[in-house]
């Protein structure tokens, strides 16, 4: 009881922090005179951008303090023909420009008319991305060393393998086995990786001012187009028989409705496993954030109903936080069990695979 507690407490820290941390941006709108636009303190909250933001702080002076942590900038110019890197911080947040360059709406300009230039910068979803890659790299070394001396063989398995271990067991009995029969071997790692690395990243855009890199939808294409690939690869002629010679079909409907049908089957599939997966994270986090801004909203009509709608708003954020740790499990095992399944359609007609 006291654990469950202590998680309680710590969702509702995160969402607390999450909704001071969008208060600077908010305050400053109403402080410039312009009107609330609740759609465009969302996007910029859940789009990439060129380094971690956490809160804004105004001082007395009428200054701003920023806690960020700037990314490298990396531009390669086809035009002049050189590298340039420097710090994101140069930019001071789109107040100014640097070598030539000017950040404008989270994305780089050149100053220079017509140059022809490559953005190669580090953004805070590919350092995020790298930083979970390491991270499942790491984790699961580590475990299989263990593994490999014996600990969790001979001898009861201990630390991060007692939480592993029955994840693992998971995917492997009732993932990949039922639907990949005698081949679930084969690509069992496949799944495993798959499941863990959506899991690390889902679970670490959860955390207030880090990327949402699961709701980035260039993200999700590259995992849909590798999955695309490996189902391609695990086909047969049974199944390619079936899209262009569909069996006991007279040929009129066989060409003009079924095989059309049947080859945008083959492409619907990876594009349902990248669409699903980006909908989901992007549409929690993007709950969240409007509760977040109901207060602001509220309280820019007035004072009283801002700090009364408060405690009413982090309550539904932190109940939406609380459901939003279950997609992130649930979004990991659903593209792994919905690729899972795509591959054992590919082994149709080999009976044999299932039995």
């Amino acid at each position: 009881m006291g654990e469950i507690r202590l998680k309680s407490l710590l969702v509702a820290s995160l969402s607390l922090l999450l909704a001071f941390s969008s208060f600077p941006a908010m305050a400053n709108e109403d402080h410039a005179g312009e009107k609330l636009d609740p759609a465009k303190v969302i996007m910029e909250h859940i789009q990439d951008a060129h380094d971690f933001h956490f809160f804004t702080l105004k001082k007395n002076d009428g200054t701003e303090f920023h806690a960020t942590i700037p990314l490298p900038v990396i531009i390669y110019s086809q035009t002049k023909g050189k590298l340039t890197t420097f710090s994101s911080a140069k930019f001071e947040h789109g107040h100014a420009a640097y070598k030539g360059y000017k950040l404008e709406h989270g994305k780089i300009h050149s100053e220079t008319e017509n140059e022809v230039f490559y953005d190669l910068s580090m953004t805070k979803n590919v350092v995020q991305m790298l930083l979970a890659l390491t991270i499942l790299v790491v984790l699961m070394v580590g475990i299989a060393n263990k593994y490999k001396k014996g600990q969790g063989v001979t001898s009861a398995p201990k630390g991060w393998q007692n939480a592993i271990e029955p994840v693992i067991t998971f995917v492997r009995d009732e993932v990949a086995k039922p639907n990949l029969g005698k081949k679930y071997g084969k690509y069992l790692p496949y799944l495993l990786t798959v499941f863990f690395f959506i899991l690390i990243n889902n679970i670490f855009g959860l955390l207030p001012g880090s990327a949402n890199v699961t709701g980035n939808i260039a993200f999700t294409i590259v995992l849909g187009v590798i999955s695309f690939f490996v189902i391609l690869f695990s086909t047969n002629k049974h199944f390619w028989g079936h899209i262009f010679w569909f069996p006991g079909v007279p040929t009129p409907v066989r060409i003009f409705i079924m095989l059309p049908v049947e080859l945008l089957g083959v492409f619907t599939k990876p594009f349902a496993l990248i669409v699903r997966l980006f909908a989901n994270m992007v549409a929690g986090h993007i709950i969240i954030l409007s509760f977040i801004t109901l207060i602001f909203i509220f309280g820019s009509m007035s004072a009283v109903a801002g700090w009364g709608f408060s405690p009413l708003s982090v309550a539904f954020a932190v109940f939406i936080y609380m459901i939003e740790i279950m997609v992130a499990f649930i979004q990991a095992f659903i593209f792994t069990n919905l690729t899972a399944v795509f591959i054992g359609q590919a082994f149709e007609g080999s009976h044999d695979d299932h039995h």
